[in-house]
């Protein structure tokens, strides 16, 4: 099927009435509305209000980060389930441990549904909107006209691409919602060749349209390019990405920082960072606090002697926090800088009493399975090594909730798309993956296999949203492997054992999420659930 009755077939698929109901109640179309509304028909018949319509994207990605459901889990939902954390309580704990979240009529199935599925289709929404109005408008300027295209396209595909790689059995669009087609009825769920022919014209667009360099928040050739690589990847195009990847790393105008410490110091305005979003009130996205940081940081200030501070990662919520696996595959070279103070905090210091500076001794791990430590409880409860990628400069160290920046896409993940899809097709993959891993001060390898690829984006890309993805597209045998051997930790963590443990209730069909009851009840009563629910 050509890309041309790709779009046709879009064209005539149903809307889901779930992304209406989202934005607008029904009662609301019984309520008169004044003459004088300015709705989103007028606002996108403007330049000014088109432009408009794209900043609201911004604010709209941001907004799961900021969603207050469950300790802010839309935050730090993908990083609980995967094998390099174990999640430790609290109701992201029953997630990530699959205790939830397994079947279309649970309770974390519908966060999920609020969280990701309406989320990302309500993106998608007004991406379309934005895209149509832009398309038909006239007496605009070409270049404003193509800018708006580019971001909206970016982030329609981006949402898109996130539903697939969750859901699996998502219907795609090119449709604006309108009152009169809103209850249409999507009778069943999109092809992958649909899905990708409107991914990856998208973001060929945005590639085409988007400049290098733009307002720092601002989606710009370089974030398009990458997400381009990942695309590729899902669909087994190793030159494709192959070629993005390489294009944005010599052609583009980043660099990796020079030190690991730089990757996530101040508000990440750095040459590698591709995408970050915002919080401040004056810029994109504007932003509310969150508790991004606080749930992989240990309650370490609980101990005497200790108080919060913004250098041990600020006041924490534990979470979810790296593995002994994690752990290891970071120890593995004793000059990897990754693992201590700058991804991750592995000592606490006294910052008070006799012992200021001195390494807080308080609890002990189990390292002896025969001989179990009395207190290991309170050593992952307040001690356990944590994920400080997400703690900032300015933050209060005094609360769990604060307003910072998040570094979504980076360009050391480019370096690594471009190992494995040189590894994958033709060429030398040594000199991107090393270049990661000599910024770290770890030895250079000098072979590349998956294994390779898959340790490496352990070490360096932990904790940032990207895991679960990474295995699910490696397939289900290296899904299986990995969570059935590595997620949680244990034995050495008792309490998460029996019908606790995600190793024991990891089964294959939870490669892709459940669509949530409530979601599929208003689709056609033939559209598919995942296999296995």
């Amino acid at each position: 099927m050509n890309t041309e009755n790709i779009y046709k077939n879009l064209k005539r698929k149903g809307l889901l009435l779930t992304i209406l109901l989202f934005a607008v109640s029904c009662q609301d179309y019984l309520e008169e509305q004044p003459s004088t509304l300015i709705d989103s028909d007028y606002i996108f018949t403007t330049e000014e209000g088109l432009k408009s319509g794209v900043v609201s994207l911004y604010k709209f990605e941001r907004d799961r980060y900021d969603a207050g459901t469950e300790d802010y889990m839309g935050a730090v939902l993908m990083s609980s389930r995967s094998d390099l954390a174990f999640s430790r309580t609290g109701y992201t704990g029953l997630m990530g441990r699959y205790q939830r979240g397994v079947s279309p009529v649970d309770q974390g199935a519908n966060f999920v549904s609020s969280l990701f599925w309406k989320h990302f289709y309500n993106m998608t929404n007004k991406a379309t909107a934005i895209i149509n109005a832009a398309e038909e408008i006239e007496g605009i300027n070409e270049d404003v006209k193509n800018q708006v295209l580019a971001e909206a396209k970016f982030f329609r595909a981006h949402s898109y691409f996130y539903l697939y790689r969750m859901f699996n059995n998502i219907y795609v669009t090119t449709e604006t919602v309108t009152v009169e087609n809103a209850f249409d009825v999507v009778d069943d769920k999109s092809s992958e060749e649909e899905i990708f022919a409107l991914i990856n014209s998208d973001l060929d667009f945005a590639i085409e349209h988007l400049d290098w360099t733009d307002t720092f928040g601002r989606v710009t050739k370089g974030t398009a390019k990458h997400v381009r690589a990942k695309t590729a990847m899902w669909q087994g195009d190793w030159i494709e990405a192959k070629n993005q990847a390489v294009s944005l790393i010599e052609e583009g105008p980043h660099s990796l920082v020079p030190t690991t410490a730089d990757v996530f110091a101040g508000d990440r305005n750095h040459s590698e960072a591709l995408f970050v979003i915002q919080s401040q009130d004056d810029l994109l996205g504007g932003g509310n606090a969150t508790m991004m940081n606080a749930n992989y940081v240990t309650q370490y200030f609980q101990i005497s002697g200790i108080e919060a501070n913004i250098e041990q990662g600020g006041r924490g919520f534990s979470r979810v926090l790296p593995n002994l696996y994690l752990l290891n595959l970071l120890a593995e070279d004793p000059n990897d800088t990754r693992d201590d103070n700058t991804y991750f905090r592995l000592k606490w210091y006294y910052t008070s009493g006799d012992r200021i500076g001195e390494e807080v001794d308080n609890y002990a791990p189990i390292t002896d399975l025969n001989n179990p430590s009395s207190n290991y409880t309170q050593y992952y409860q307040r001690m356990h090594p944590s994920c400080i990628k997400f703690a900032q400069e300015d933050d209060n160290p005094d609360s769990y909730l604060n307003r910072s920046n998040i570094l979504v896409y980076r360009l050391a993940e480019t370096y690594l798309i471009a190992a494995e899809a040189i590894m994958r097709s033709t060429g030398d993959p040594l000199p991107y993956i090393n270049a990661v891993r000599t910024r770290a001060g770890a030895d250079p390898v000098t072979t590349v296999n998956q294994q390779t690829i898959l340790d490496e984006r352990a070490r360096e890309l932990a904790f940032e949203g990207q895991r679960w993805f990474t295995l699910k597209r490696m397939g289900q045998d290296v899904i299986n492997f990995q969570i059935t051997n590595y997620a949680g930790d244990g034995e050495y963590f008792p309490n998460n054992l029996g019908d606790r443990d995600p190793r024991e209730n990891w089964q294959p069909h939870y490669i892709n999420w459940p669509i949530a009851q409530i979601d599929l009840d208003l689709l056609g009563p033939n559209y598919p659930q995942n296999d296995g629910y």
